[in-house]
């Protein structure tokens, strides 16, 4: 049987979760979804796309979608929904996690990858992070779990977007780019997203091309242009300023989007790398700041091999993957994302340069 795919949907609190997967749940696409909720929380799903309740913990909805609880673990729950579905007794092509509102995505994300019934059965398909417009600049301050969710995000979604003024949205859009430069961010409105937008982004499949927006890429963000040199108005609050964001209120809550603990870095090279050495240094990297290395991914140029090699992580996980030959003339150049809670930028470029042959 072919790999079910999965989607993590995650965002903090009130930023449009639940009226997302409405959207996609009664959307008439034809797919049948089956929904994991992590806890049924305030807003849970209505019961309106609900019928009535069955037998455990499992809902089957007016649409043919399937809801459930995670009753012990995620791991149980999915080999659970797996096992069902190979016996013919539930019909779902696809499984979306809904995690609570300050839940890590991480743990949910590795499950994905160390457990073998899992992994046998399901693929990942991407870490979707709701952002609301209208809250987020003072969650992004005050809660680093907000933070998290959007270094881990393969996509972003902006919603309440029309409750705010644009130079609002405009301002939430460059700090999330600062902080994870590879997930695309879009703006939706009371959860009308097209379900293409939302499945089979493949974020997480090694042999997936490596998206990082390029403007990030270009040395100082031509395209741009002024936004780039920014940083001089930050260090009016630099360090003394203890950031929860009712200090400033609101209308700066942008201008110091530097101090966001998470942030990412692009690390590039025109010279091979050594594949043992790299490997010892990643390993020892991961050993000690794996907690804190929330997403990391690039595509490699390996000594030995002429295909290009597809690597990417989780926390202490990381995997790598053989993608496609590099043509003819092409330039190869290894780029790699790393996206984290205070990495030591100049520690990681000191051991990759090392580890080149």
């Amino acid at each position: 049987m072919s790999l079910i795919p999965a989607t993590i949907l995650t965002g903090f609190l009130g930023s449009g979760k639940t009226t997302l997967l409405k959207r996609v749940l009664s959307e008439a696409h034809g797919q049948k979804i089956a929904v994991v909720e992590n806890e049924f929380g305030e807003e849970n799903i209505d019961n309106e796309i609900l019928v009535a309740d069955t037998q455990e913990n499992i809902i089957q909805m007016s649409n043919g979608c399937i809801c459930c609880t995670i009753r012990d673990d995620l791991r149980a729950t999915l080999a659970d929904l797996a096992q069902k579905k190979r016996k013919g007794e539930l019909d779902f092509e696809r499984v979306v996690i809904e995690t609570t509102g300050l839940a890590d995505p991480g743990p949910v994300a590795q499950t994905f990858f160390m457990d073998d019934e899992v992994a046998e059965q399901y693929l990942l398909d991407s870490i979707l992070t709701l952002v609301d417009a209208k809250h987020s600049a003072q969650q992004l301050n005050d809660r680093q779990e907000a933070r998290r969710q959007v270094g881990f995000a393969d996509q972003l979604f902006i919603s309440k977007a029309d409750l705010v003024g644009q130079d609002e949205v405009d301002a939430l859009i460059h700090r999330l780019k600062h902080m994870n430069p590879r997930a695309p961010v879009r703006t939706v409105h009371f959860g009308e997203v097209s379900i293409k937008d939302v499945f089979d982004l493949r974020g997480f499949n090694l042999n997936a091309k490596l998206d990082i927006d390029p403007e990030f890429l270009t040395a100082n963000g031509h395209d741009h242009g002024h936004d780039h040199d920014h940083h001089h108005h930050d260090h009016e609050h630099g360090e003394h300023c203890s950031h929860p964001s009712h200090q400033h209120g609101h209308a700066h809550g942008h201008h110091h989007h530097h101090d966001d603990d998470v942030k990412s870095f692009v690390y590039r090279a025109t010279r091979p790398f050594n594949p043992a050495k790299l490997e010892d240094f990643l390993g020892a990297v991961v050993q000690v700041y794996g907690p804190r290395m929330l997403r990391y991914k690039g595509v490699l140029d390996m000594q030995g091999t002429d295909r290009k090699v597809i690597f990417q992580g989780v926390h202490q996980l990381m995997g790598s993957d053989l993608g496609p030959p590099w043509k003819d003339g092409e330039v190869r150049e290894s780029k790699m994302v790393f996206i984290g809670i205070d990495l030591p930028k100049d520690i990681l470029t000191q051991g990759l340069d090392q580890a080149l042959s």
